[in-house]
């Protein structure tokens, strides 16, 4: 695949017109020249090759002239042709680089003594103009790793190693299949991953994981020894993550127990050696043992972790339409492939977007429209949780595009302001598409649906909160030439904020386990403190009680987040 390496700066040729005698003002020049002069040289047209492909041109949508398919036709499906001058363009300013697409970054500033000091110790006061800047730049990046001489933490938290040891050379997969809890124990620890985790993501068919669990306890010991390691270990994953959700313990031994349990779903992993072996099944456990750890506490684990699941699914070949690399597949398999990979670019999104750095799942061919209900075929899932898989997996596609790859290179989100248009736009279609049950709904319906349905009032409380984080980091994100929309940014953060202190409110327990809902909140809260506090500086005494009602409001926000972990 033929590599690009940015935008190739167009070639201006001016010609200054010849000496005139103004008449009067705003009237045409007036060209004076006796006989045998040289006549007038006429104004020449710059020459400005288009270098977008010919069908994005033809759309007027953002290109990002990859080669030999722009980004842009692939998630299309169109035909990707481009200028003979702009493929000779690129020929001549292609690099070194094998990137297939760029985003040109910033100048490199001088490092001091061989290396660069992370960003963020840097004085706040010397940050972006952006006045939304801290919703992009604080966070988990407090501790960026550069080439340090010695080691340093990736963002500051869960320094121990995720994956207890407690396994013997010998002991294989019997000594992880005996550490099993009682089935019954088993059977309620699953209840509530189904309860509280399947809902928000529906990766995994609940009629057939049953049945292939039930049958594994139905064996005797000495095949249940030879079982499946994915299987084992997807199924300890998901203890885990249940027991993350019991309300019966105390905290410290839920944390034990379900550490224990992520402990022995990695190990089953390296007993059916996943890292040169890929399924279905091993690659559900490990979405599931990435939000673990980000849930306890282990970002850095999370994020090194799926690395390896980004890598395994590409190898898995989950990234290629299922009607193209498996077209004899049943139609529940290809449903499944696509709810996996959908399940693995949407963990990649919006873990991109909290950390600030580049998305990986970004090369594939599998189409959300594809993703439908059979009802006569056993890949028939709820119509609920199919139009939330897709609605998220639309938002995923435009944020990881727009949003994630220039925050990973501190480069404004948009540079025009025809661009921040045309994305605010974007984001609104996507918001249109959602069903009405996701965005026709307040605090009062939504409570009284969580009586009936609680399943749905998890999905539009996350569904909710994602889409408009995302809104409020495009409109909070400044350059030279855009500024901050202040009014958009906080409207935008107070109704995604809103949607966490709602999941507070009906799901009290739930939400203190949630790591990437809190952190959202979090970093909501920062943004609309960081803007008032500068409209405040602009507006001088005229808002000062504001300022004081809008402080004492943030402080009790705050406080109440900082309260819940105590």
């Amino acid at each position: 695949m033929t590599s690009f390496t940015g935008p190739v700066s167009p070639v201006y040729t001016t010609i200054s017109p010849a000496p005139t005698e103004s008449t009067f003002a705003g009237s045409p020049a007036l060209y004076k020249h006796d006989e045998g002069s040289e006549p007038p040289k006429k104004r020449q047209k710059r020459n400005k090759p288009t270098l977008s492909c010919d069908e994005c041109v033809e759309r007027k949508t953002k290109c990002d002239r990859g080669r030999p398919h722009c980004l842009a036709c692939i998630k299309r499906q169109t035909e990707c042709k481009y200028a003979p001058v702009a493929n000779i363009l690129e020929e001549t300013s292609r690099s070194v680089s094998n990137a297939r697409r760029m985003t040109k970054p910033p100048k490199p500033k001088p490092l001091a003594n061989g290396f660069e000091g992370p960003k963020q110790s840097l004085n706040p006061h010397e940050r972006s103009a952006s006045r939304g800047s801290t919703s992009s730049s604080i966070g988990l990046l407090s501790n960026v790793p550069y080439s340090h001489p010695s080691a340093s933490n990736v963002f500051g938290i869960g320094s121990e190693h995720p994956f207890a040891n407690y396994w013997t050379c010998q002991g294989g997969l019997p000594e992880v299949i005996s550490v099993l809890p009682e089935k019954l124990q088993a059977d309620i620890l699953l209840e509530r991953y189904f309860e509280c985790v399947d809902p928000v993501y529906p990766m995994i068919h609940r009629q057939t994981f049953y049945a292939d669990y039930e049958h594994f306890w139905a064996l005797p010991q000495p095949e249940q020894d030879r079982a499946d390691g994915a299987l084992v270990a997807m199924i300890f994953a998901m203890l885990a993550m249940g027991t993350q959700f019991v309300t019966t313990t105390v905290s410290r031994e839920r944390q034990q127990t379900a550490e224990f349990y992520v402990s022995a779903a990695h190990q089953a992993l390296r007993m059916s050696s996943y890292l040169n072996k890929a399924s279905v099944r091993s690659l559900q456990a490990m979405v599931l043992i990435t939000y673990f750890l980000i849930n306890d506490n282990h970002a850095s684990d999370g994020w090194a972790f799926a690395g390896v699941l980004i890598r395994q699914a590409y190898a898995m070949g989950l990234h290629r339409d299922p009607n193209i690399v498996c077209p004899n597949a049943s139609i529940f398999d290809k449903q499944q492939r696509r709810k996996l990979w959908q399940a693995v670019l949407l963990q990649d999104t919006f873990l991109t977007v909290l950390l600030s750095l580049p998305p990986s799942a970004t090369h594939t061919d599998v189409n959300v429209e594809d993703l439908i209900d059979d009802s006569g075929s056993i890949a028939h899932s709820n119509p609920t949780d199919t139009a939330y898989i897709r609605g998220c997996w639309t938002l995923a596609n435009l944020v990881q595009e727009t949003i994630c790859s220039p925050r990973s290179l501190d480069l404004p989100i948009s540079a025009t302001p025809r661009q921040k248009s045309k994305l605010i736009a974007d984001f609104r279609a996507v918001y249109r598409s959602f069903p009405d049950i996701f965005r026709s709904w307040d605090a009062e319906s939504i409570a009284t649906l969580a009586h009936n349905d609680k399943r749905v009032v998890r999905q539009t409380l996350f569904l909710t909160s994602n889409y408009f984080h995302n809104l409020m980091l495009l409109h909070s994100s400044a350059s030279a030439e855009v500024p901050v929309n202040v009014r958009g940014a906080l409207e935008a953060a107070h109704d995604a904020i809103t949607a966490f202190f709602l999941l507070y409110q009906l799901f009290e327990s739930e939400a203190k386990v949630w790591w990437v809902f809190n952190h959202r909140a979090f970093l909501e809260a920062l943004c609309m403190g960081n803007i008032l506090k500068e409209q405040a500086k602009e507006e001088g005494e005229r808002s000062y009680w504001t300022e004081i009602r809008i402080s004492l409001e943030l402080g009790v926000i705050l406080a109440s987040m900082v309260q819940r972990w105590h």
